[in-house]
């Protein structure tokens, strides 16, 4: 360990190992519920936009695709504001610190996603209903904004070096849990009470359910007090006065950015169009039934739920090269056969390519928030974390879905999202071999 390292450990941790043990576990599982929250919040729109392009566009639009881009309209626009929320408050946070701004965070998606539950539809009052649902959705994408990176950061600068990947694996699994947990109550909803009963009215209750959330969500992430690698920069004065200046003029973090931006390129196909978009694209393009696309998704996040701490485990030990460089040329393998087993519309081979095609992005997903993190300093982490994670999610993610559906709508043909996860992995896969290794080695503070 370097003598800053050493320093920042006994700063806040408990010398005793098993005080200290219980400490980093107790904010690994903060980041997980905090993740859970907020991912369900983000990812339930997504798996309901079937229901919501009913609701919120005119009824001689709500059958077409014009409909269909409408709502996407919503989806997209808060990746647009996602970038302004990464900035905004990785500035915040590297200037005050991570906890009570993650609080704040949490509590203004779960605020504005209960609220998408009570706006009425277009048939009550027109074009306000979808404009309404535009605006909560920019606050909802402010928000996620600053959730990656400020929760990414967060608990990698609680975690012990040897182990970080593992220890930040519940955090990452949190979001696929969340996407799970809303498959799984809509499923539930719809064999119980009908479709029609969810496309009238049901759909607001997971929007609602935001609210308790939230409650729990906040509790636990402000039980714990902030990181012992940001108490040390700020007992020592060494917190930067404008975090993004900094970043910005400075050549090393400027390059490190725009590795930040490259790396994660199949993170946006990977999460948005394999788990978000799939039902949609099941249901609308495929023409499965609602709750059969819903399960397709159900068995591929099942999977990457239990592959994820295998695969942070194996590169705690390996490296995370290894691990990023296996996945993205797994991802791009294994998208097109995939994508064309999707398109024999049977569901023991729909869940046959979700299944192959979560165990290929686990590698991936269980390692690249990690990666990430360990890539800053301290003083400039959330800061630089943000700006480099957000462009690249708005890149090559959130234009995904509306992206696919205007091309599959343009062509006919149904396998096209596969050629941009093959697009992204082949960009991830390049960027990896400037990636400097560093699984094992102690965060820098400045």
């Amino acid at each position: 360990m370097t003598k800053s390292h050493v320093a920042t450990m006994d700063y806040a941790l408990p010398k005793d190992e098993t005080t200290r043990n219980s400490v980093v576990r107790r904010a690994s599982i903060a980041g997980g519920v905090g993740s859970f929250v907020e991912w369900y919040d983000y990812g339930i729109y997504g798996l309901l936009v079937s229901s919501l392009v009913l609701v919120f566009s005119a009824k001689e639009m709500s059958a077409t695709d014009a409909g269909l881009m409408l709502t996407y309209v919503g989806f997209t626009v808060s990746f647009v504001a996602r970038p302004f929320g990464g900035v905004i408050c990785g500035y915040l946070g590297d200037k005050l610190g991570r906890q009570k701004l993650l609080a704040m965070l949490l509590l203004m998606i779960s605020l504005a996603t209960a609220a998408i539950g009570l706006v009425p539809g277009y048939a009550s009052i027109g074009w306000v209903a979808p404009a309404l649902l535009i605006f909560l959705r920019v606050v909802q994408g402010f928000s996620a904004g600053g959730e990656v990176s400020g929760a990414g950061s967060f608990v990698a600068e609680y975690a012990e070096d040897h182990r970080r990947a593992v220890v930040m694996s519940p955090l990452v699994m949190g979001s696929f849990i969340a996407l799970l947990f809303g498959s799984l109550l809509i499923s539930g909803l719809i064999n119980v009470f009908g479709v029609v009963a969810m496309n009238h009215w049901l759909w607001r209750v997971p929007f609602l359910l935001a609210i308790p959330m939230a409650l729990i969500g906040v509790y636990i992430r402000t039980r714990i007090q902030d990181t012992p690698h940001f108490q040390m920069v700020k007992a020592n004065k060494r917190v930067v006065r404008n975090p993004i200046r900094e970043v910005l003029s400075s050549g090393r973090h400027l390059k490190a950015i725009g590795l930040a931006i490259t790396l994660p390129a199949v993170n946006g196909p990977g999460y948005y169009i394999l788990f978000v978009y799939m039902p949609t694209y099941l249901n609308k393009v495929m023409h499965f039934q609602q709750l059969q696309s819903l399960m397709v998704t159900a068995s591929g996040l099942v999977t990457i739920i239990c592959a994820i701490p295998l695969m942070a485990w194996l590169s705690d030990r390996l490296g995370r090269k290894p691990m990023l460089i296996a996945s993205a040329i797994a991802m791009g393998v294994l998208a097109w056969p995939c994508f064309w087993l999707l398109t024999l519309g049977t569901m023991p081979l729909a869940c046959m390519a979700s299944i192959l095609l979560a165990c290929a992005f686990a590698g991936h997903a269980g390692v690249i928030q990690t990666t990430l993190a360990e890539m800053f300093p301290t003083n400039v982490r959330y800061s630089a974390y943000s700006i480099g994670f957000n462009l690249s999610t708005v890149i090559f993610g959130g234009s995904a879905p509306l992206l696919m559906t205007w091309l599959i709508g343009l062509t006919g043909i149904a396998s096209i999202p596969s050629y941009m996860v093959i697009f992204t992995a082949v960009l991830t896969l390049i960027s990896t071999f400037y990636l400097q290794e560093t699984a094992g080695k102690p965060l820098n503070d400045e």
